[in-house]
């Protein structure tokens, strides 16, 4: 079946989830909010840049969660999702998404921000599949570290085929549709590369390489 493959943050809503998850713990005072918004902005300016650390990011994203377990973290998702998200959503991806099922393909988001803010986001999308980066959970609650390769730049590459490797699908004429030049060793990879209200590198790069450019907003 044919894989219909999607970058999330500002591609398949109106915004960067991640760093809005570093807001959302500042305003309901899981983090110190002056420094923490400070490295907040620092890491997403890393992450324009391609130059993002990101372990560590990691590491700052869910230290907040640490000690939590699963029930009370999805107290903070469902507040999350209200409070920040929902205004994010966009028509056209939607219409894009019931487009790519209507043609019964596997539909899957890949993204490099964590599940723990993802995956109520991939339902929400009525997406079942989903590659994020991994929190570790040991004696039923959130360490507050990551486990695995996470899924930015080639990590997505990397997580995407042992995703395969366990799933009946191929990338034989799959597609892929991002915002971000950080994504472009999977849209190198894909038979369809999509760029999606693109980034300055990221269009020049499409604009030469003839890829389709489009906007969800």
């Amino acid at each position: 079946m044919t894989l219909a493959i999607f970058d999330l943050d500002n591609t398949l809503i109106a915004g960067d989830s991640d760093h809005l998850w570093g807001e959302f713990v500042c305003d309901i005072g899981l983090a110190n909010s002056a420094s923490h918004r400070e490295k907040n902005a620092q890491f997403a300016a890393d992450y324009r840049r391609g130059e993002l650390d990101v372990l560590a990011y990691l590491h700052f994203a869910l230290d907040p969660i640490r000690g939590m377990d699963p029930t009370q973290v999805e107290v903070l998702q469902n507040q999350f999702m209200t409070d920040y998200i929902e205004s994010l959503m966009l028509p056209r991806a939607d219409a894009l998404i019931a487009d790519h099922r209507a043609r019964g393909h596997t539909l899957l988001i890949i993204t490099a921000t964590n599940t723990v803010v993802t995956r109520p986001i991939a339902d929400r999308l009525g997406i079942e599949h989903l590659i994020g980066c991994e929190p570790e959970i040991i004696g039923g609650c959130y360490t507050g570290a990551s486990v695995g390769v996470p899924s930015y730049r080639e990590g997505k590459v990397v997580r995407l085929k042992q995703w395969l490797g366990t799933h009946s699908e191929s990338m034989a004429d799959a597609w892929f549709y991002s915002d971000s030049h950080n994504d472009l060793p999977l849209l190198r990879e894909v038979a369809h590369p999509v760029a999606v209200d693109p980034d300055t590198t990221l269009k020049q790069i499409a604009d030469q390489n003839q890829w389709p450019v489009i906007s969800l907003r």
